[in-house]
């Protein structure tokens, strides 16, 4: 199960008493986003606690999650996918866990050419990921991607790639303008659970 923190409504502040549980449900697309001291008609933030990830993280609409078995760095594993779409754009935050410490970097890598390639990107900026409590990693990065969806339409995408331990994240936020208004807090909310 994943706990929620959510705001009490459409408007007003967030309420932390607010608990309830996000099921599993649907396919996927990209990564993730944060909980604000306010709430808007578009964006409805809510905290979320992963069971088994180690980290909170914050999505700004009710995500539909979903396990597969893909091949990262060598061996296949479970990726576990939980997304939404709101404003119109989708935030994603994907997780595996790589159990070797020697594919960790290599997955790393392998997720941010994966969202590069997945709008045909071109990277904008690069700077080293900053994830309060996460692994120090060399591949640990955050980018800013200008591409193109399958239909030819440009699209801005930022991606945050990361590790805790054995564990690695992708966390992508993907649409027309994928600004700093959207990607910023997202990200921020994105830290180690203590």
């Amino acid at each position: 199960m994943i706990q929620v923190l959510m705001c009490s409504g459409r408007t007003g502040p967030a309420r932390r008493g607010a608990v309830g549980r996000v099921r599993s449900a649907g396919l996927l697309g990209l990564a993730g986003a944060a909980l604000l001291a306010g709430c808007s008609p578009t964006l409805d933030w809510r905290q979320l606690r992963p069971d088994g990830w180690g980290i909170l993280v914050s999505l700004p609409c009710r995500p539909a999650s979903q396990a597969r078995q893909v091949p990262l760095a060598g061996a296949p594993v479970e990726l576990l996918l939980m997304a939404c779409s709101a404003d119109g754009h989708t935030f994603a935050i994907a997780s595996a866990d790589m159990a070797d410490p020697a594919r960790v970097g290599p997955a790393l890598q392998a997720l941010g050419a994966a969202a590069l390639a997945n709008v045909r990107g071109q990277v904008e900026a690069d700077q080293p990921a900053a994830v309060p409590g996460m692994t120090p990693q060399p591949a640990a990065r955050r980018w800013v991607v200008r591409g193109l969806r399958p239909d030819g339409t440009a699209v801005r995408e930022q991606v945050l790639v990361f590790a805790h331990g054995l564990r690695v994240f992708q966390a992508t936020v993907v649409g027309p303008s994928a600004n700093d208004a959207h990607a910023r807090p997202f990200f921020a909310s994105i830290e180690v659970a203590r």
